[in-house]
């Protein structure tokens, strides 16, 4: 996998290997390389996740010379609970 792969690019080929593997169609030792590609590829989108949310800041206020006050942006992840989500 090149380096340069971009994020949408990663998770875009991350969502045709779930497609594949969902679809039973392929042998055992393909599926099993394709698992392993999908799992580098989910690495990769963490660490690309965590590069952006250690640069994005939360603007708080201003203090009294009129500058910004900012602190780094606190981050909760949340996943909505429904049928789409269940077994994933």
């Amino acid at each position: 996998m090149p380096d340069n792969v971009t994020f949408e690019q990663a998770l875009a080929q991350l969502e045709q290997i779930v497609h594949e593997l969902e679809e039973g169609k392929t042998g055992l030792e393909e599926s099993l390389a394709r698992y392993e590609q999908g799992v580098a590829l989910l690495r990769r989108c963490y660490a690309q996740l965590r590069q952006v949310e250690q640069r994005i800041v939360e603007l708080t206020g201003q203090d009294v010379e009129g500058q910004p006050v900012t602190r780094p942006f606190a981050h909760a992840a949340t996943v909505p609970a429904g049928p789409s989500n269940e077994g994933r």
